[in-house]
């Protein structure tokens, strides 16, 4: 039986790969911020007869101390872990500052996935064929770190951040394979492409505009996992590997460049 963290495990494509894992017969510990989507998709496992191989934390994952808190959480039930999956991300219309001192994008879309990596490997290096999947826009181009104005303060924009905090997680990517250099742990950029994950964290009129275009555009969730599955499954391929769905990424890509993602890594490492 594997065992499986999915962060953002409470809708969308964490949800589905949540599910899928433990209908296969694995064990998930899924982490959200809502504790009603956590009893429901507890109930959806009961559902699969999974109830006793789920668990759901919940914590906010723009704190660095709850990012800590469910580190610890997972240290104190598993001796291994097989992969760990970063989906969760929200949308902010309007610039919000963590108790961190983070813009919230950052923190969550960044912040949060280089502290559950990295905090976690020890557990990861212990199991099977371990993983670390990242959910990101890994391939695109668009957008920028702002190396003199990581959070923001100045030039903040929703999409500005959404841009940024896509390209910190291009190269935290690259970040861990290179400091993790000999380790067995396999590091999985994700771009699944536009894919119907639900409207909850966005505001009018945004809600309806998205709404619209995924009737029309959208792959369903049961699509867009599927290629992660394949990538999870396969123990082929070591270090770094990026994916748009089922192409491999340029590893070439400037936006993968190993001398921005060590600066950005020694931006952030005191936060280990």
């Amino acid at each position: 039986m594997r065992k499986f963290v999915v962060a953002g495990g409470t809708s969308g494509m964490g949800r589905g790969l949540a599910l899928h894992y433990l209908g296969q017969g694995d064990q998930v510990t899924i982490v959200g911020s809502d504790p009603e989507r956590g009893r429901q998709v507890l109930d959806e496992a009961g559902r699969l007869g999974a109830r006793d191989r789920a668990a759901f934390i919940q914590a906010d994952l723009t704190s660095v101390a709850e990012n800590r808190r469910v580190i610890e959480a997972v240290k104190a039930t598993h001796d291994s872990l097989d992969g760990l999956v970063n989906t969760a991300l929200r949308h902010f219309a309007q610039r919000v500052e963590t108790p961190d001192g983070f813009e919230g994008t950052f923190a969550l879309y960044y912040v949060s996935r280089f502290l559950l990596g990295h905090g976690l490997t020890e557990l990861l290096e212990k199991g099977e064929n371990p993983v670390i999947v990242n959910i990101c826009g890994v391939g695109m181009t668009k957008g920028r770190v702002h190396w003199d104005d990581l959070s923001l303060k100045r030039e903040f924009g929703s999409m500005t951040a959404m841009l940024q905090g896509g390209r910190a997680t291009d190269l935290l990517g690259v970040a861990y394979a290179d400091v993790h250099r000999g380790g067995r742990t396999r590091y999985v950029l994700h771009h699944p492409g536009f894919t119907d994950s639900g409207t909850g964290s966005l505001r009018q009129p945004a809600k309806t505009i998205v709404k619209a275009l995924a009737k029309v555009f959208a792959q369903p969730v049961g699509k867009s996992i599927q290629p992660i599955i394949e990538l999870m499954d396969d123990p082929s391929g070591q270090g770094l590997l990026a994916y748009d769905r089922r192409t491999p990424v340029d590893p070439g890509l400037p936006t993968l460049d190993l001398g921005d993602a060590r600066r950005l890594y020694e931006l952030t490492s005191h936060l280990l």
